[in-house]
């Protein structure tokens, strides 16, 4: 059988391992947009966390299977379409993942200042469409909308001390920028309260312990939130034990205000976290062009834990910031009208990976389940999808009978339309340019950020 998985991020990589692992005779070709592989775990992970990007090598291992194959530089949808893919192959697996993000839906959004978080991690991580951002970093207090991971990333990027970041594959560009920013102060806010955070307790004690940072929360936010959190499941119950020793660590007996004042000056950066305020307006300067500052309703909760619906309750409040980062989540596109899509919860229509009504179609990760866990999710969900498959090929929905052509037949569709695919053994030509810059440069890899200069180097 041949199978073919459109998507080279930790979704397409884990369903690709796992139909060779248990079928000995599949092949499967993985098409990728971009000349490099890795999607999120590339683009996504923050640099300060190189030990979430290990799963590379397993990946790597995959790719160099003889019975794999990486075609890079191939956008499915443009250059070759999921019919043509479908004739080609016993199967497709959709695991293009998420590359869009939800947009807030209020006045101000388009002012100069503000991004979303993917666009401002894609840009510090290397991400070609995001290389030109260049966010303004000359204010003092920059406001990011969101309680999850990414939130607490781009905080920590941006209040890291320069020696940290200099030690790992952040982009030269955003290290430079990140060099002259004038950022001191950083807010996270949420509609919601402590207890419905999404972040998890590794990145908030990271946060909690950087270096030359201070936090700030708020202890009436923290009231009665002991008993609370009483019959929690332990992850929530320690993260919110957590917030609440950070909100009441009690001064010594030094007078209180010596001692803010001896903090504030060992600890120039602030960060800290807003709840229960829903953004309604960003604010323009006087000239209309760049935001100066954010209006938002003060909102009170109905119903308990995760289901907790924030309500308006008719007070606003403004805040003063130059730079609005909105980090609310992540939204997959539809990749071909052949294709069915829900668009109200941008995911493909599927049922254990078996896309509804065409038969022969699987979907896993963000475009299978929404833009939600981490990459060990993100596996057990792509070997689920897997599953599917090897079930199908075993069961005769698949028919293997009629041979199938595979790359052959769409190696001759991309000639005639004039793109030439990057192979693994090219990837590997990029990685090892990257990797010997970033020696140069004292740090695990210098990320080539113009997919024309990749194309270049392997003499495409």
């Amino acid at each position: 059988p041949r199978i073919c998985v459109v998507g080279s991020g930790p979704a397409g990589f884990y369903t690709a391992q796992h139909i060779l692992k248990h079928h000995d005779l599949a092949q499967v070709d993985i098409y990728e947009k971009l000349p490099v592989p890795f999607g999120l775990v590339r683009f996504g992970v923050a640099p300060d966390h190189p030990e979430v990007k290990n799963v590379i090598h397993t990946f790597t291992h995959t790719a160099r299977s003889d019975r794999c194959a990486y075609y890079g530089n191939v956008t499915v949808g443009r250059d070759v379409t999921v019919g043509e893919l479908r004739q080609a192959y016993h199967a497709v697996v959709l695991s293009y993942g998420a590359e869009d993000n939800r947009v807030l839906g209020i006045p101000g959004e388009n002012l100069s200042g503000v991004y979303s978080a993917r666009a401002f991690v894609g840009w510090y991580n290397g991400l070609p469409e995001n290389r030109d951002l260049k966010p303004d970093l000359s204010c003092e207090t920059v406001l990011i909308l969101g309680h999850g991971n990414v939130a607490l990333d781009v905080a920590r990027i941006l209040l890291s001390p320069l020696d940290l970041l200099r030690k790992t594959d952040i982009t030269d560009c955003s290290l430079a920028a990140l060099a002259c920013s004038k950022v001191k102060h950083v807010w996270l806010a949420g509609r919601r309260g402590p207890l419905q955070v999404a972040f998890t307790i590794k990145e908030l004690r990271e946060m909690i312990n950087l270096p030359g940072t201070r936090p700030i929360l708020n202890p009436a936010d923290f009231t009665g939130l002991e008993n609370a959190v009483k019959d929690a499941p332990r992850p929530r119950k320690r993260l919110t034990e957590l917030m609440i020793r950070t909100a009441l660590e009690k001064p010594g007996e030094m007078a209180v205000e010596v001692q803010a004042a001896a903090a504030q000056a060992s600890a120039p950066r602030q960060w800290g976290l807003k709840f229960q305020r829903s953004p309604q307006e960003v604010l323009p300067t006087a000239d209309g062009r760049r935001a100066r500052g954010i209006r938002m309703a003060l909102t009170r909760l109905e119903g308990l834990g995760d289901s907790a619906k924030a309500i308006p309750t008719g007070e606003v409040e403004e805040l003063e910031c130059g730079l609005v980062l909105s980090s609310i989540g992540y939204r997959s596109l539809p990749l071909d009208p052949a294709v069915p899509f829900d668009t109200q919860h941008g995911i493909i229509p599927n049922s254990l990976g078996r896309v509804e009504g065409a038969p022969g179609l699987y979907c896993s990760g963000w475009v299978k389940r929404g833009p939600t866990g981490v990459i060990i999710t993100t596996m057990n969900d792509s070997f689920d999808t897997a599953q599917s498959v090897l079930e199908d090929l075993q069961g005769g929905v698949l028919d293997v009978s009629v041979s199938r052509e595979g790359f052959g037949a769409v190696g001759s569709i991309l000639r005639s339309r004039g793109v030439r695919p990057v192979s693994f053994s090219d990837w590997e030509k990029i990685d090892a340019a990257e990797v010997a810059r970033g020696k140069a440069a004292g740090k695990p890899r210098e990320k080539i950020v113009d997919p024309q200069e990749m194309l270049e180097l392997i003499g495409h």
